[in-house]
């Protein structure tokens, strides 16, 4: 019992320290979305897409980059795909590259970006996922905040779908969990070790994605977006990350696997396949959305009841931010229990598949861990 109460105490101190941490972690005043649409020119910008087997989706994606401006130059690679996706990308006017097999130890992605690159000569590159559809204007947006901040990164973590039960379930809690990960406000000051982007929309001055060696130095990362983030920044240049409803994903969860799967993909590999950190952020997780928040059902303690009471009020004051800006009831909290517990078994499910000796599996390849050589 006297363990059970230590636990509880430390879960009471994580949630507190999260209320009151001056970076403010669970914040969205991190954002940026599209302003006055201005028919301006755009042909300082290059858009690189990797797409392998996209047909459902590359068509709204470059539908709305056509919106964006003049001169907007948007390159596809066709990363071997087995449907329509190149025939789609010309269908709207993009310039297709046919992707060759990945050589051994490089991601699917990041060796179509190598390619697509080669045919860079703009002064920025736009990384753009395939299922990221742009409003009028963000492009523009994008570049202006560079230019004016002296940026060589800004990122968009785009809205994710929530349709369905599953996604409003956990997409917003996944925005929750990852800027608790990578904190914006910390990511975005130069002093600050931490580097955050999200892949799925990126704009970066080409000559700094050069200097840091582009996308050999990080060919077989699997969170390919925080490490090009911690290459600008160790070069001594600003990277930006926020949230935008300007930047929509339009790739639908329409059930729990297939989240499952997005997040057991990258999730030990987060932890840098250390089963101390997996053991520590086990912990975590038990003591902060188990023990702290439910011991007002197993004590009758008035001081502990009090406390659970606080936690509660932590997790509102915390969680509420993420549900207003993705315009979610705020009800959505009291899951946050379950939410927790699921991320923490999709969590388990990355590491016991490395442990297996399956670094990754996505887009139908297989990325081995280690442990295999």
């Amino acid at each position: 019992m006297e363990s059970v109460i230590y636990l509880f105490a430390f879960g009471v101190l994580c949630w507190c320290g999260l209320v009151v941490a001056p970076w403010r972690p669970w914040s969205t005043r991190e954002n940026l979305e599209a302003g006055v649409l201005i028919n301006q020119t755009l042909d300082d910008i290059t858009v690189l897409i990797p797409a392998r087997n996209e047909g459902s989706f590359i068509k709204h994606t470059l539908n709305s980059l056509n919106t964006q401006g003049i001169g907007l130059r948007i390159i596809v690679i066709d990363d071997q795909s087995v449907d329509d996706t190149a025939e789609q990308a010309n269908f709207c006017g993009a310039e297709v590259i046919s992707g060759v097999t990945p050589p051994v130890g490089w991601s699917g992605k990041l060796w179509a970006l190598e390619q697509g690159l080669q045919r860079v000569r703009t002064t920025y590159t736009l990384l753009l996922d395939a299922d990221i559809e742009l409003a009028p204007g963000i492009v523009l947006a994008l570049r202006e905040k560079a230019v004016r901040e002296r940026l060589a990164l800004v990122s968009l973590m785009a809205e994710p779908p929530m349709e369905n039960f599953v996604e409003r379930l956990l997409m917003p809690a996944f925005i929750f969990f990852f800027k608790l990960l990578y904190p914006f406000a910390l990511s975005n000051k130069r002093q600050s070790r931490v580097a955050a982007a999200a892949g799925g929309c990126i704009l970066v001055e080409t000559h700094a994605l050069r200097t840091v060696g582009a996308f050999v130095s990080l060919h077989d990362a699997l969170i390919d977006d925080c490490t090009l983030a911690v290459r600008i920044k160790s070069a001594g240049l600003c990277t930006w990350i926020g949230l935008s409803h300007s930047a929509r994903s339009h790739r639908g969860y329409q059930a729990l696997k297939p989240i499952w799967e997005m997040v057991a993909r990258t999730a030990y590999t987060q932890l840098n396949y250390s089963w101390m950190l997996l053991v520590i952020c086990t912990l975590i997780m038990i003591c902060m959305f188990w023990i702290a928040p439910l011991a007002l059902l197993l004590f009758f303690d008035p001081m502990m009841f009090a406390l659970s009471i606080i936690v509660w009020l932590a997790m509102f004051f915390t969680y509420t931010p993420v549900l207003k800006y993705y315009h979610r009831s705020l009800l959505w909290v009291f899951t946050l229990p379950i939410i927790g517990t699921l991320y923490l078994a999709m969590t388990w499910t990355s590491a016991l598949r490395y442990w297996r000796g399956e670094r990754a599996c996505w887009k139908d390849r297989r990325y081995e861990s280690k442990t295999n050589h």
